[in-house]
């Protein structure tokens, strides 16, 4: 089996490795050296005389650093909770829960005896692996009794924390355990002191990891310590010594074997003597698209069985621990809120890398308010004066916190303000890298949200000179060995930033690059990694820095910001245990967000799990089987008889055992009582500053005298108000009739400039600058008007409907309409007249471009059809809303050219109101002033002073009714999330299977296209089980066959626009004539699912095809790659994908030998160097 040795921080690259005190006394380092210069790979161990004797390991003789470094001090887990006074030092806010069974965490530890502490030297010298085997060897003669958590942390040449100890002990206990820690606070300890146990007695234990490229490093990692032949690997590429005592997998192969125990019909393996499951990373049970795996895991797991769930911190460890609990079993839960390396949060600007935080931790620096910024740029120097800053000071208080640290200023930032500010402090890659490097703060992973991004950094700082002569050599010579062995892997790109200690790690770079990356990386030889977040995803790279560009990232659905789970993951990538005193976060300020947003997402909290249980065809399938049909002949169908499959009512229990029912049943209903409860008391409250109750506190309160006065005074001031509010609707009255005309001028005419204007939700006025387009009626039979008369969230209201037949001065034509214009800052904009302020004379002319070509308000429109109509509210009126709509690429030239607001000339304006409006305006100032003239006189009565302590308790009650609301939503919000799901999508695609014949729900009889649809992995399992027997591909050659496939599972994988002069193969005209043969037998599936109300992706997609074809039939990778419209890293995932595919055709039960024959060269063909994967 090939391994990935080229590259290690523990085999040093020159014979200088004979220096090393590590291996002064070993001839087996010698040798090692030698054949490493030699021969350019590493052998992985050599056989120890100690081994002899005991063969159930093996050395591999690397550094005797184990997962976590020597740490000569105590760890600090003893340490009282609050000496820590630093929050900023912990990753998140303490996270606490009952343990299940109790799991008692204020024990203190044993504390290390003198003759331990003699010892330890000597135990230093011995490798990991040693101890570990010593231990084996002492339970073999001395019985499993000797196995506790002290015995289990003296194969580790440091001591653990606290919490691992409590985990252990657990584990020992028999429990099943849940932990909860900060990334890289040394999880995977835990697992490893389990298998360890579960080796010595000689037991078997699966360790479990969402990625392949994860399992395939937990397989390296824990060879070292229990030898070649004690592990095994299974992903969908790679399948060594699967009969090992510790099996690494990934969940989803788990998934399939567990369907064994819970009746499936076509798998031919299942559990086998496992004692122990690891689920790592099981915050993954958040995941859209992949968290029902790991629910299926815990459902369906034997309950003898301990699970040991290792995750990131989130905010409902209890719930999970419980679930887990009630299902599976007795279950302990474990958390730990501190980091082993402490972080210091930074925030990086044009001149400046400052703390994001004060000397607390607790609250934003204030010098990176948006008001003393400003203050900064004008040249003024902030709080040297004494009196008057001071003064300020006193008077707004030391302790602000980033929500109110603008009230610094009296007069509020307008937006315009506030983006000039931030754009101005946006730093260049170069600084905030010269102040990382100035302050010793290398190495770094930079995480940056875009492959363009990464590799555009890499060459921006490509004459950054990071390494020194010693190091660039060792680049270089590792480099050449990459190239020996791999020479089509090697990134010619990324060369020039490479050898001045930069680099790029993203989906696009092939996995032997990235592993190649992260081996330099880990020897200190590169000094930055720009990476995309999925390096955050469990990979042991852990730097001294981790720098986050942005707060937001582009999805499909458009750019969304980053959860505050995502941040401290990205963030938990900073500190090295055992190299570092204290770990460091970079944030960025960008146009768009500064350290307020950055404050705001850090503070906001942890966000809990949440289940993403949803059925599939596998699951319906292997739930459902009883009996399978065996053979078909021309009289009969044969049936065998394997089970006696389960009815509806049993899958459904086993459904509804999903966490997110779990959670419904649980936290929903106490959610809901404590809703009932704040419902109650809101009632309550609103009662008691009601009318008629403060009138009756009034009575009690005031003399008779005072109370008739102020009463009658309030009584005036009551029937003044609803005359100023009716004075309103006439002043809006008028001015929408004095718009209409106007907007209905520019119908036809040119595309004049609007400046609309409105309030957000925290009363910061927005000005808007627009291209008009058009009245929406005027849009006949577009996709827009149709979505207005059918959505009544759109509906409008006249405003003086119900008091213009008995009023004569309300103009009759005030019934508002929408209107649609392009903003410039591309969004199209939905509004009534309420939301305009100005109109302008200049504007887009309506004349063509070039003779021929269609007017620009037809080429608008015809844009603007196209669009998926997404519109989100900005503000509410009853005069109408105004919403808004992300716009395209198509609308990108148009929104640049409307100019700003300030190049537009005031004498453009055309908004001339009529004289009407005016006296409309001047009656309702009128009005208003009589108001606060009457506010006053009711201050300079009598008993005032007594009436405003009702007034003033009145507003205390009204800010207690706003919190409340508040909290009401916050708790709605949860309950919706928490809403228990899954069984109705179960019957759903029951049916679907029903009626196409794959099985019987009623007689639990598995047809030949369920059996095989029951056996596949992938995301549309009956689909893939009806391509795949269908006879149509029995004709295809194997690159043919693979071409086909490839078409299956090329979702998601994209052609690269920034790519110039570049192109894709094309597929052969047979493959392209079977993949539209198969495209109408797809749209008739998608009728079937669409009449049942099931939606899951049906992928079959000819673009790629070509490409797959090309590789298959021997292309050479440099020939696949010339001027390639595709990443390096697309195209080696989605040959991988492929060859899954093809891989799983031979196991599959009733598919043609034919097909299968074919199926296995192809994929043999096409497994080969620089796409194939290597385990270890």
């Amino acid at each position: 089996m090939n391994t990935l040795s080229i590259l290690s921080p523990q085999h040093p690259s020159t014979l200088s490795i004979l220096t090393s005190s590590i291996y002064k006394t070993s001839i087996f380092s010698q040798t090692l050296a030698i054949s490493q210069t030699l021969g350019f790979c590493s052998p992985r161990s050599f056989r120890t005389p100690a081994s002899q004797h005991s063969p159930q390991f093996r050395a591999s003789f690397k550094s005797p650093s184990s997962l976590y470094p020597v740490e000569p001090l105590l760890s600090d887990a003893d340490d009282d909770d609050d000496d820590d006074d630093d929050v900023a030092a912990d990753e998140y806010d303490d996270i606490s829960g009952d343990a299940s069974e109790g799991v008692d965490q204020s024990d203190d530890e044993t504390e290390i005896s003198i003759a331990a502490a003699e010892e330890a030297p000597i135990q230093q010298e011995e490798f990991k692996w040693q101890r570990a085997e010593r231990l084996c060897n002492e339970v073999r003669e001395f019985g499993e009794d000797i196995i506790d958590a002290d015995e289990l942390a003296s194969i580790y040449d440091f001591r653990i924390d606290k919490f691992q100890r409590l985990a252990i002990q657990a584990f020992l206990r028999g429990s099943s355990v849940v932990v909860s820690a900060p990334t890289s606070s040394g999880k995977t300890l835990i697992a490893e002191a389990a298998a360890v146990a579960t080796v010595a007695r000689q037991r078997r234990i699966f360790y479990t990891t969402p990625l392949k490229a994860l399992s395939n490093q937990k397989f390296r990692e824990f060879r070292e310590t229990f030898g070649d032949s004690n592990v095994g690997l299974l992903t969908g590429d790679s399948a060594v010594n699967k009969d090992a005592q510790v099996l690494i997998m990934t969940t989803e192969i788990l998934r399939n074997m567990l369907y064994q125990s819970v009746g499936m019909v076509s798998s031919d393996g299942g559990l086998f003597h496992v004692d122990v499951i690891i689920l790592d990373e099981v915050h993954y049970l958040s995941d859209i698209s992949r968290g029902t795996v790991w629910e299926e895991i815990v459902i369906y797991c034997p309950k003898e069985v301990q699970l040991i769930c290792l995750s990131a911190t989130v905010a409902n460890p209890d719930e999970l621990a419980g679930w887990i609990s009630q299902i599976h079993g007795r279950t302990e839960l474990v958390t730990s809120s501190k980091r082993p390396v402490p972080l210091t949060w930074h925030f990086s600007m044009k001149t400046s890398l400052l703390p994001l935080l004060d000397e607390k931790g607790t609250r934003m620096n204030r010098k990176l308010s948006l008001n003393y910024l400003q203050l900064y740029a004008s040249g003024v120097k902030s709080y040297k004066d004494g009196g008057s800053r001071r003064r300020n000071s006193k008077k707004h208080g030391s302790d602000m916190k980033y929500d109110n640290i603008d009230s610094m200023s009296d007069a509020p930032l307008s937006k315009n303000d506030i983006n000039t500010i931030r754009r101005s402090q946006v730093p260049q890659v170069i600084e905030t890298l010269w102040h990382l490097k100035a302050r010793d703060m290398l190495p770094a992973i930079w995480f940056i949200f875009s492959r363009k991004g990464c590799d555009a950094a890499v060459q921006y700082l490509d004459d950054s000179k990071l390494l020194n002569e010693s190091e660039m050599s060792e680049v270089n010579l590792a480099l050449k060995r990459f190239r020996i062995r791999y020479p089509d892997a090697v990134r010619e790109t990324a060369l020039k930033g490479l050898l001045q200690g930069v680099a790029a790690h993203h989906a696009g770079c092939l996995p032997l690059w990235k592993s190649f990356i992260e081996d330099l990386f880990q020897r200190g030889l590169v000094k930055v990694v720009f990476a995309t977040e999925t390096l955050a995803a469990g990979m042991n790279m852990p730097a001294r820095t981790a720098v986050i560009s942005s707060l937001s990232k582009r999805s499909d659905s458009g750019r969304i910001q980053l959860s505050s789970n995502e941040l401290l993951q990205m963030a938990g990538r900073a500190g090295r245990r055992g190299i570092d005193e204290r770990g460091h976060v970079v944030l960025i300020q960008t146009p768009y967000e500064g350290a307020e947003e950055c404050c705001k997402l850090l503070f906001a909290g942890l966000e809990p799990l949440v289940s993403q249980f949803t059925a599939s065809y596998g699951m319906v399938l292997n739930l459902l089987a009883g009996a399978k049909v065996t053979s078909r002949s021309n009289e009969s169908i044969d049936m065998k008889a394997i089970q006696a499959g389960r009815t509806l009512e049993e899958a459904r229990k086993l459904v509804e055992r999903s966490f997110g029912n779990y959670v419904g049943s649980n936290v929903m209903l106490a959610a809901k009582e404590e809703l009932t409860k704040i419902e109650k008391e809101i009632e309550m409250l609103t009662l008691e500053i009601s009318d008629d109750a403060i009138d009756i506190k009034s009575r009690k309160l005031l003399s008779e005298v005072a109370y008739k006065e102020i009463a009658d005074l309030q009584e005036e001031l009551r029937a003044e108000k609803r005359l100023r509010t009716e004075l309103r609707r006439r002043m809006e009255s008028q001015r929408i009739s004095a718009l209409k005309p106007l907007l209905k001028e520019f119908e036809n005419g040119h595309l004049p400039f609007l400046c609309l204007q409105y309030k957000d939700s925290e009363g910061v006025q927005h000005s808007l600058p627009t291209v008009y387009l058009g009245k929406v009626d005027s849009l006949s039979g577009s996709k827009l008007q149709n979505m207005i008369s059918a959505d009544d969230s759109f509906a409008l209201n006249g405003v003086g409907t119900q008091s213009s037949d008995s009023d004569p001065e309300m103009s009759p034509d005030v019934e508002p309409s929408y209107y649609v214009a392009l903003g410039s800052d591309n969004m199209w904009y939905l509004f009534a007249e309420k939301w305009v302020k100005t109109i302008y004379r200049t504007g887009f002319p309506n004349v063509a471009l070039a003779q021929g070509d269609a007017l620009p308000r037809e080429i608008m429109r015809m844009i603007l059809d196209k669009e998926e109509m997404k519109w989100e509210k900005l503000a509410d009126s009853e005069l109408g809303c105004l919403w808004r709509m992300e716009g395209s690429l198509e609308t990108w030239s148009w929104s640049l050219n409307v100019p700003v607001l300030n190049s537009l000339s005031e004498s453009d304006e055309l908004l001339q109101m009529s004289e009407p409006y005016h006296e409309a305006v001047e009656r309702y100032k009128e009005q208003r002033n009589k108001v606060s003239r009457l506010k006053k006189k009711i201050t300079r009565t009598e008993g005032f002073k007594e009436y405003k302590k009702i007034i003033d308790m009145t507003r205390f009650t009204e800010e207690k009714i706003k919190r409340l609301k508040v909290r009401s939503k916050r708790l709605t919000n949860r309950v919706e999330q928490i809403e228990p799901s899954g069984w109705k999508e179960f019957l759903k695609i029951s049916n679907v299977i029903h009626e196409l014949r794959a099985l019987d729900i009623n007689t639990h009889v598995i047809f030949p296209l369920g059996e095989t649809a029951s056996a596949i992995r992938g995301e549309n399992e009956l689909w893939l089980a009806m391509v795949l027997r269908n006879k149509i591909l029995l004709d295809l050659k194997p690159a043919q066959l693979a071409a086909a496939c490839a078409s299956l599972v090329s979702e998601g994988i994209k052609v690269r626009p920034w790519k110039n002069n570049s192109y894709i193969y094309e597929p052969s005209t047979t493959v392209i004539n079977v993949i539209k043969f198969l495209d109408e037998q797809r749209s008739s599936f998608l009728q079937m699912q669409e009449k049942h109300g099931v939606n899951i992706p049906c992928c079959l997609d000819s673009q790629f095809a070509g490409m797959v074809e090309a590789w298959a039939s021997g292309l050479t990778w440099r020939e696949m790659m010339m001027d390639c419209a595709m990443d390096e890293g697309d195209l080696a995932r989605l040959l991988r994908r492929t060859i899954d595919l093809l891989a799983q055709i031979p196991k599959l039960p009733d598919i043609d030998p034919l097909l299968q024959s074919n199926a296995k060269a192809a994929s043999s063909v096409m497994d080969r160097p620089p796409i194939s994967e290597l385990a270890g």
